[in-house]
C-alpha cells in the first residue's frame, strides 16, 4: 500500500469512517473507495463501488470480477457500536457483555441516578433525552440501538430516531402485548409499517431467558446474528 493511501486509511479509521482498499490483482493498482459516503468524490478509474459497499456491509474481504479483471476488496469498517436506551437492570450486564465482545457501548438515560459511573463502570454515558442523544450519535450500518425502559417517553423517540438511521439492529424490550401497543403508538405518530418491521420485539433470541443477565445474553446473541448475517426474518 502506498504511503498516501495508508495515511488516508488511518485517517478514516481515526474518524470512524468506512472505506475499502481496492487492488487490481493484475497490475497492483490501488484506490480507496468510500461507497457509503455520498459526499465523497468518485475515485478516478473504473472500480467496483457496488461490490465495495457489499464488502463493507458484510465486513468481509475478497476478490471480485469487475470489467474483466480481478479486484481484491479489503474493507475498513468503523467499530461496532451499541446504543442502549435506559440505564435499567438489564442494561448493566448487557453493557458489560457487549464491551467484552469488543463493541463500543453508550448508555443513554437522562436520569443521572440510574446512569451513573458506579452502576456502569468504564461505559460511556449520555445524560441527554433519547430524542436528542440518538440522532446526535448518528447510528450507522455498524450501530445497534436497543430500548429497555418500557417508558414511551424514552423508548419511542429513540426508536423513531433509530428508524431514521442505517442501524443494523433495532430492538425493544417488552412482552408481545407491550410491543403491539408500542407499534400502535408509532403508527399513530406516522411511522410506516415497512419501517416498523425493522424493530425486533420482543427483543433477543428465544432461549427461555428470565434473569437480567440471561436476557442480556439473548439480546447480544440476536444482535451478533444480525451483524454477521446469520439472522432469519421474524
Amino acid at each position: 500500500m502506498k504511503s498516501v493511501l495508508l495515511d488516508e486509511v488511518l485517517e478514516a479509521r481515526r474518524l470512524k469512517r468506512a472505506v475499502v482498499l481496492a487492488t487490481r490483482l493484475s497490475t497492483g493498482e490501488q484506490a480507496l473507495l468510500r461507497p457509503l459516503d455520498p459526499a465523497a468524490p468518485a475515485p478516478s478509474g473504473n472500480w467496483p463501488t457496488v461490490a465495495a459497499e457489499q464488502a463493507l456491509r458484510a465486513d468481509r474481504s475478497g476478490a471480485v470480477e469487475h470489467d474483466g479483471q480481478q479486484v481484491f476488496l479489503r474493507p475498513y469498517n468503523p467499530p461496532v457500536r451499541l446504543v442502549v436506551v435506559g440505564a435499567v437492570h438489564v442494561s448493566q450486564p448487557l453493557a458489560q457483555l457487549a464491551a467484552i465482545a469488543g463493541i463500543e457501548v453508550c448508555v443513554v438515560d437522562p436520569r443521572a441516578a440510574f446512569a451513573s459511573a458506579e452502576r456502569f463502570p468504564g461505559i460511556t454515558l449520555d445524560l441527554r433525552w433519547p430524542n436528542e442523544a440518538v440522532p446526535a450519535l448518528s447510528p450507522d450500518h455498524r450501530t445497534a440501538v436497543v430500548t429497555l425502559t418500557h417508558d414511551p417517553k424514552l423508548d419511542d423517540p429513540a426508536l423513531e430516531a433509530a428508524l431514521d438511521s442505517e442501524a443494523f439492529y433495532i430492538g425493544a424490550l417488552g412482552s408481545r402485548k407491550t410491543h403491539e401497543k408500542r407499534l400502535a403508538r408509532l403508527r399513530e405518530g406516522g411511522v410506516e409499517e415497512e419501517r416498523l418491521r425493522r424493530i425486533r420485539g420482543p427483543i433477543g433470541l428465544h432461549i427461555g431467558a428470565r434473569t437480567p443477565a440471561e436476557i442480556a445474553v439473548a439480546i447480544l446473541a440476536e444482535l451478533i446474528s444480525h451483524l454477521r448475517g446469520a439472522a432469519t426474518t421474524p
